[in-house]
């Protein structure tokens, strides 16, 4: 509670300055998902953070080929980025979802034919399930072109569809690197190989693009069940100064491009001076992640669930509603460290145990935000878990969240 109006009035200018420069987008002519819990972007200054567009037409119906629900979507990301009056040439990464991986290839034909030049990099996921079948798009826009470069390295086989690496005048996005060899393509049966090509990969792009892994702010690896936890965090670790690692969620999914088990994407930023790793002083250092990575005036926050810190932790809740509570306060403690608020996060990414709860989840989801909600994105990657509790009480994940948030001009 605010006790003194003083200070009150303090904290409602510091929220009008933080709204003035967050705007929400909404095209006229879209037609969100039902599912949607936020606006279809946030403009936030220096970029353009896309909500998952699904391939909804703005009369709500959906094309019925693969390929038109591709350039729908994509359609429907122009829209939000037209809206905050950019263009599609200001695009720098897209994250694309998709229920069938089988259809992996025509995705890459469609991709190729809508960005004939300069195609933005992307990841690419399987998912167990989507708000709208059968694929999902989000994007981050720069505002301002000047810097934005394709990064190339030279050992991998070109695709039109995407670029590997995309630079910005203060950050690099990176596309899905796949854990096979990069030349061959050919995914090793042993899970530490495929862990390290595809940590290898990483590092190729940032290199090309001039930089080391010590420049990356924020990572995700992306696994399917046949690589053990436990081997690909002793491989990464290997990569990253301990207790100074970018952020991280590690996401299982259904399935990944090309055969692979696992892969990386990532965020690096350009200046290490404007690089700041952020770390709640009653959280441990970690060899694997750190809570939160400044970059520049930009938050990168690890993804957080409803565990509970501390010797005796675990998640100890057995509902959706009631593990969401846990993980906002979780992400709270990352915010108020760094001196933010969730009212300055731009995107949130939000993985559902059961994409059914998305209602029961977003319920208690917006209890946390003032005024506009951040752009998002809601997918279901996995086929629901058991949810009985183990022998110590614990209960599985039903949800992650992942956030960026961003400083307003006064604190930066």
């Amino acid at each position: 509670m605010r006790f003194l109006c003083l200070l009150g009035a303090a904290m409602f200018c510091f929220t009008a300055s933080v709204r003035a420069q967050l705007k929400a987008i909404q095209p006229k002519s879209s037609a969100p998902a039902s599912a949607a819990l936020g606006p279809s972007g946030i403009d936030a200054g220096d970029y353009v953070y896309v909500s998952g567009q699904g391939p909804h037409r703005p009369d709500g119906s959906t094309p019925s080929g693969f390929a038109d629900q591709v350039r729908q979507s994509l359609e429907n990301v122009r829209a939000v980025v037209e809206a905050a009056g950019l263009t599609m040439e200001h695009l720098v990464y897209v994250q694309v979802y998709l229920d069938d991986m089988s259809r992996y290839e025509a995705l890459d034909q469609a991709f190729a034919e809508y960005f004939p030049k300069l195609p933005p990099a992307r990841g690419v996921l399987g998912v167990a399930r989507l708000p709208e079948p059968s694929v999902q798009i989000n994007a981050v826009a720069v505002r301002d072109l000047t810097g934005k470069q394709v990064v190339e390295v030279s050992h991998f086989k070109l695709n039109k569809a995407y670029s590997a690496g995309m630079l910005t005048r203060d950050r690099l996005f990176i596309s899905t690197m796949l854990g096979s060899d990069p030349v061959s393509g050919n995914v090793p049966a042993n899970p530490a190989a495929q862990v390290d090509f595809a940590l290898d990969r990483l590092k190729m792009v940032v290199e090309a693009a001039g930089l080391t892994l010590g420049n990356m702010v924020f990572v995700n690896p992306y696994l399917t069940s046949e690589i053990p936890s436990r081997i690909m965090n002793e491989h990464y670790a290997r990569r990253f100064e301990f207790g100074n690692t970018p952020g991280r969620a590690t996401i299982q999914v259904s399935s990944l491009p090309e055969g692979a088990s696992i892969a990386y994407t990532g965020v690096a930023v350009r200046d290490l001076a404007q690089r700041h790793a952020i770390r709640p002083k009653n959280m441990p250092p970690s060899p694997t992640a750190s809570p939160c990575v400044f970059a520049g005036d930009t938050l990168y926050c690890s993804a957080k669930s409803g565990f509970i810190p501390g010797p005796n932790g675990g998640v100890f809740a057995a509902s959706t509603a009631d593990q969401v509570r846990q993980t906002m306060r979780n992400l709270l403690d990352n915010l108020e460290e760094a001196g933010m608020k969730f009212d300055q996060v731009v995107s949130t990414t939000i993985y559902l145990d059961d994409l059914s709860e998305s209602a029961a989840f977003g319920k208690v989801y917006r209890k946390y935000f003032n005024g506009v909600l951040p752009a998002q994105t809601i997918v279901q990657q996995i086929q629901p878990s058991d949810r009985k509790p183990d022998e110590d009480g614990h209960y599985p994940d039903l949800e992650q969240v992942s956030l960026i948030a961003v400083r307003s001009p006064a604190d930066r």
